[in-house]
């Protein structure tokens, strides 16, 4: 993972171009997804994951993600009158997720903003 404006670091990464180094257990990459509207706008959402091994099967051996980076999703930026119910629901889910992962880990004043963050929408 890089810094300043050598944000990635490879020589892997996750890209709909052809690579010639896979993905491997142990690997930290990021994971950007997002949405740009041509002139108008754009938003993406980033977290640093880690390449974990998950499953073999008859299909083929596969990997996973683990979130390295864990942090709620900014309230002041959701429009929730523009989410679907299952989009609010993704988020909620998310935000228990993210409460439960970090619960333990903060003391009590981050544990206030914690309660707030993740609140259900």
């Amino acid at each position: 993972i890089g810094f300043r404006l050598n944000v990635h670091e490879g020589p892997q990464s996750i890209s709909p171009r052809p690579l010639a180094v896979p993905l491997k257990s142990g690997m930290i990459v990021s994971d950007e997804p997002g949405l740009y509207r041509e002139g108008k706008h754009g938003i993406r959402i980033e977290n640093i994951v880690v390449v974990q091994e998950d499953v073999q099967s008859e299909f083929g051996h596969f990997l996973s993600f683990e979130v390295l980076t864990i942090c709620p999703f900014e309230r002041t930026l959701i429009v929730k009158e523009l989410l679907s119910e299952a989009e609010v629901a993704m988020v909620d889910a998310y935000h228990r997720w993210v409460y439960e992962e970090l619960k333990e880990l903060v003391d009590a004043d981050a544990l206030a903003y914690l309660k707030a963050a993740t609140a259900p929408l």
